[in-house]
């Protein structure tokens, strides 16, 4: 009997095993399939891609040590986001905001050279790609101006906000992820929606947004106007109160003219640079090359994010750390000098 109980027991101890290990790949595989919104979640957060999806590596670790824990008060996306928003909250303790440089400072003169770079982690990231959730209302929340305004939020409201208005979390899950009341929730939601208001001046629902077909054609002539440097024809796409800003220095312009005088004048090296489509925050992006001074093909210049509303250019942002961007959004190094412009 003793014989038979100890074989018994081993059998169902092994069996125990490969249920618990196959309990823990189901958990894994759960916990694994929120990386991608978690990532959005966690950009808006901390305005830098990069830290981002080191701020998911860290949640899904912290997840997977403590899965037994969890006790199925809450759903188990709750509880992931709960982990979530205390990674980048301790993240945003010992760090400083993130920011564009118009919201630094006035807009300056076109003619004039920047000043020295600033520090990386000064500037809000471009997000490669589109926005992890798929849509309208999610898509206008990863944008670049709208990741910058969510910054001037403090962290906490800044979660409550993304949560609320983006991911559709309930005010009640909201409380309970905070450990607060639901009026405590809702007062917060209610402070950083103001804030936010404020920040953008209200107008950002107003602009008309063009559809997907319209953008392509836009962008399409964006970039071939800017290969061929066609002033007319780039001051044609320009809305008259467009930005041009050039992060990591804190120079930026508003308006057609002072653009052309920059690109004519200061910038005028980026005639005939070449421009690589992809997508960054949702929006049409290009990385530039511009031609080496040998003459021998291109080098990476700049990753530019471009901001329409209805059928004009609205923003021009050119981020100048081609060394860590380029191959986060699969750019190449460098162009041959057969890179072909882009035809009428």
């Amino acid at each position: 009997m003793v014989a038979v109980t100890g074989r018994r027991l081993a059998r169902l101890g092994a069996e125990g095993e490969r249920v618990r290990d196959g309990a823990a790949d189901s958990a894994m595989d759960r916990l694994e399939g929120y990386r991608r919104e978690l990532t959005g979640y966690c950009y808006r957060m901390l305005g830098s891609y990069t830290e981002a999806e080191d701020a998911v590596q860290e949640t899904l670790v912290r997840a997977w040590r403590n899965i037994d824990r969890f006790e199925g008060r809450s759903s188990l996306r709750s509880w992931v986001y709960r982990i979530a928003t205390n990674v980048c909250l301790d993240a945003l303790a010992s760090g400083r905001r993130r920011a564009l440089p118009m919201d630094l400072t006035g807009p300056s003169d076109g003619g004039t050279p920047p000043a020295s770079p600033e520090d990386a982690a000064l500037w809000v990231e471009p997000c490669p790609s589109g926005d992890p959730e798929s849509s309208a209302t999610t898509s206008e929340s990863i944008r670049l101006a709208f990741v910058a305004a969510l910054q001037h939020l403090p962290p906490k409201q800044r979660a409550t906000l993304v949560l609320r208005d983006v991911l559709g979390f309930s005010a009640r899950e909201v409380a309970d992820l905070h450990g607060s009341s639901v009026a405590a929730a809702n007062s917060a939601l209610q402070r950083a929606r103001t804030t936010l208001a404020g920040r953008r001046g209200g107008t950002d629902g107003e602009r008309p947004q063009p559809s997907d077909s319209i953008l392509r054609v836009l962008a399409e002539r964006y970039a071939t106007a800017f290969s061929r440097y066609d002033m007319e024809e780039l001051n044609m796409l320009l809305h008259v109160d467009a930005t041009l800003c050039l992060p990591p220095y804190v120079k930026w312009m508003r308006g057609v003219p002072d653009i052309q005088v920059w690109l004519t004048g200061p910038a005028v090296g980026c005639r005939g640079s070449r421009l690589i489509p992809v997508m960054a925050n949702g929006a049409p992006a290009f990385g530039q090359y511009r031609p080496r001074t040998d003459g021998v093909g291109y080098t990476p210049w700049a990753l530019q994010v471009i901001d329409f509303s209805g059928d004009r250019i609205t923003g021009i942002t050119a981020f100048r750390d081609t060394e860590r961007l380029f191959p986060l959004f699969g750019l190449p190094d460098h162009l041959d000098e057969d890179a072909g412009v882009p035809a009428r």
